[in-house]
């Protein structure tokens, strides 16, 4: 299997956009050590929670190529487009709370950005074309999981715009004949995150006894899914035959609420649960994401290997080196404002459904933030 996996991207030069955030970077370190031929090359803007830091601990360095640059430059992504055999796009903004705010500059690089990538795309040989998007576009899900048929139904900015480019990418496909998959995961967790998502953000501010927000009743139910499981699944896609204009679902089928994630966090921080702050539920507040996931593993044979080994573990969410400064599109939004002073052993904790992992040193930066997503 490992040389069957090798042999499909023999030679390719790969373009990660965003690949220096959360999942952009785990990407990176992934398909370095998985394709031992293929040079990655990875175009990013730096902005709040992206971070080249996170792409130090890589097999080989000597594969990995850096450019400091922002998918809506038509000129940038020309440069970061030369050589490309395949093309993954993780760069976006991301961040609900923020779209409320700030609704334009998600259109401009959620929408806009991904139509300057799929026009340098179609002019090129571009074996693949892997547009990332999230099961948020569909929107509330109270009854069945969703399936890649489900109607897309967004309810918030964010939501909308990632709508908006998924969409744009497949038309890409159905028009110009461009070799377009198309991915919808649930909620990521696991190391390099930016810390003002939920689960990095309830942990560090439990570290250091500030208040966990809440929004509203807490009872908000999200699938969560081992960021290792999510790249898997992409460079499973990136090597698989006839799926081509597809969309798939990447799902655990585990979902938890807010309120059993930050209990299960102040339990095995051994802080109390005086330190829940419930806060005023933002507008339009999905409650539930939830997705049928049996189209992947039925076409690819893909499955969850990251989660059964590393669980929803402390250790396993905590970066290993520092968070600083501004950051990629593939993370959510937060004020970095403070640090985890020094080296934290934390036993490591599970949640139903989830494994546990060895307790090892952990560091990394935190903030102060009421948001999540």
């Amino acid at each position: 299997m490992a040389d069957a996996r090798a042999d499909a991207l023999t030679g390719a030069r790969v373009l990660v956009t965003g690949g220096a955030g959360f999942i952009g970077s785990n990407f990176v370190r992934m398909a370095l050590a998985r394709w031992p031929s293929v040079h990655v090359h990875v175009l990013d803007a730096l902005t709040y929670a992206g971070n080249q830091k996170n792409l130090e601990r890589v097999v080989d360095p000597s594969r990995l190529s850096f450019q400091h640059g922002d998918i809506r430059d038509p000129k940038a992504v020309a440069l970061a487009m030369e050589g490309a055999t395949h093309v993954v796009n993780f760069a976006a903004e991301s961040m609900v709370d923020r779209s409320i705010d700030d609704p334009g500059s998600f259109v401009m690089t959620d929408v806009y950005g991904a139509f300057v990538l799929l026009e340098e795309a179609q002019r090129r040989n571009i074996t693949r074309f892997i547009q990332i998007s999230t099961a948020e576009v569909y929107g509330e899900i109270l009854g069945d999981p969703a399936t890649e048929e489900s109607p897309l139904l967004p309810r918030n900015p964010y939501s909308a715009s990632k709508a908006g480019a998924d969409r744009l990418a497949y038309a890409y496909h159905a028009t110009y004949g461009l070799p377009v998959v198309i991915t919808r995961c649930s909620n990521n967790y696991g190391p390099y995150q930016y810390p003002e998502k939920l689960i990095p953000l309830f942990v560090t501010n439990a570290l250091d006894d500030e208040m966990l927000p809440v929004y509203g009743s807490g009872k908000n139910l999200r699938d969560w899914i081992h960021v290792d499981d999510h790249c898997s699944a992409i460079a499973t896609l990136l090597e698989a035959n006839g799926v081509d204009g597809e969309t798939f679902n990447i799902g655990a089928g585990n979902e938890l609420d807010v309120l059993t994630i930050t209990s299960a966090i102040l339990a095995h921080t051994k802080k109390p649960a005086t330190l829940i702050r419930h806060v005023e539920d933002r507008p339009g507040h999905d409650r539930r994401y939830a997705l049928e996931s049996g189209k992947l593993t039925a076409k690819t044979g893909w499955w969850l290997a990251g989660m059964v080994a590393r669980g929803l573990s402390i250790n396993a969410i905590l970066p290993p080196i520092a968070l600083s400064g501004s950051g990629s599109h593939d993370g959510d939004e937060q004020n970095p404002a403070r640090s985890v002073a020094g080296s934290v052993k934390i036993t490591p904790f599970s949640l139903s459904g989830f494994g546990s992992c060895a307790p090892t040193p952990v560091s990394g930066r935190a903030s102060k933030s009421t948001s999540f997503s």
